[in-house]
């Protein structure tokens, strides 16, 4: 992708964008400090708006924007506190339905271009299906451009009115590399030890004990490999809701699956793995699929969302809910050496091919090139 300049021409300010977190994934807020980041090398004025907890963890401050601390949607303050930061932007850019509603707010009776990066797909039942489409379609109108991390989420946009919708190019920062790389196998017998699986496959799984991840499916697959011998071990790193139900059923059906809570040692878990598991019932460009295959662990997922575009090839993909597709993926895996090295292989050749940090940032250079070439000489 062709490198894409902002430094100002002679007599013209610094371009100045306000990007807008919500509560902000991880997924997000990790795409909004290399955005800053990008940006801010490139010579454009970046102030961040978020929560103050939010800025601690991700350190948008640290690499050169100007952190704006913005109470989450539900606090009345936000909007003000917005309208105030975008009081002198050139251009704002929200990430998230909750952030593109505020921000309308914020710039209402302004002609600043809002642009929108829709990274997920929220979810809703019942009632509230309605609310959020009014709510995504009002959004998708207002903003000059819609960018959506995966193809459906382009569709979304396009059926829900948005005049413009483009798919975005975003980068994932590759994982840290072990704490002694020197000495991975040391490592990777000491996390085994540690989860109890010594002697026997160990399959992860990663991410929050909610409805949508399908963890109900995958506890009603690890029966079906109850039956191998050695029994393999599943253990999920995450908090959330569903944990006493969850952990209620996997002792009272004893299942071979351990709930570890909060991990802050993913990159170490995936290291020790045989398998990784990815059973949600939507993605876009899910965190767990891109570690795993920096990783080089074989991975079994749902084909939903932008995982197929994400992963092509390289994984094992099964229809969402269906608990047999997933245990015959894994037991047949478990058993065939060789496919796992073939996924292997291909899971290195197919990161290769994502976005890069730079090729990010040139892409929302040259959308925001387009909606800002205008802006008046100081």
């Amino acid at each position: 992708m062709s490198h894409v300049s902002s430094h100002p021409p002679h007599g013209q300010s610094p371009l100045h964008t306000v990007q807008v977190l919500g509560g902000g994934s991880a997924g997000s807020s990790t795409h909004v400090r290399s955005l800053a980041a990008g940006l801010v090398a490139r010579g454009v004025r970046v102030t961040v708006c978020a929560p103050a907890e939010t800025d601690r963890v991700y350190g948008f401050s640290s690499v050169g924007a100007h952190h704006v601390p913005v109470p989450r949607s539900s606090d009345p303050a936000s909007v003000s506190a917005l309208r105030a930061a975008c009081a002198d932007a050139d251009l704002v850019h929200a990430h998230g339905l909750h952030a593109a509603l505020r921000a309308m707010l914020a710039l209402s009776g302004r002609s600043v271009p809002l642009v929108v990066t829709w990274h997920t797909r929220p979810e809703a039942d019942g009632a509230r299906v309605h609310v959020l489409r009014l709510l995504e379609r009002r959004v998708a109108r207002a903003a000059a451009v819609v960018l959506g991390t995966s193809s459906d989420l382009v569709d979304r946009a396009r059926r829900r009115g948005a005049r413009d919708a483009r798919l975005a190019a975003v980068a994932l920062a590759a994982p840290r590399p072990p704490a002694d790389p020197v000495e991975p196998d040391r490592f990777r017998h000491k996390a085994r030890a540690e989860l109890g699986a010594t002697d026997r496959a160990l399959l992860i799984a990663v991410g929050s004990l909610d409805r949508h991840r399908g963890y109900h499916t995958l506890l009603d697959a690890s029966r079906a490999w109850c039956r191998l011998d050695p029994v393999p071990l599943l253990v999920v790193a995450g908090e959330g809701p569903l944990r006493p139900v969850l952990q209620r059923r996997i002792e009272d059906e004893e299942l071979p699956v351990r709930l570890v809570g909060r991990r802050e040692d993913v990159t170490e878990l995936l290291a020790a793995a045989d398998l990784v598991l990815l059973p949600s019932r939507w993605e876009s460009r899910p965190v767990l699929a891109h570690e795993a295959l920096h990783a080089r662990v074989p991975l079994v997922a749902t084909a939903v969302g932008g995982v197929p575009e994400m992963v092509g090839d390289a994984a094992e993909l099964v229809p969402y809910g269906n608990a047999k597709a997933i245990a015959d993926a894994v037991v047949r895996l478990l058993a065939d050496p060789a496919r796992q090295e073939v996924l292997r292989e291909k899971g290195v050749r197919q990161a290769a091919t994502w976005p890069t940090e730079d090729e990010t940032v040139a892409q929302v250079l040259s959308v925001y090139d387009e909606f800002t070439r205008f802006r008046p000489l100081i």
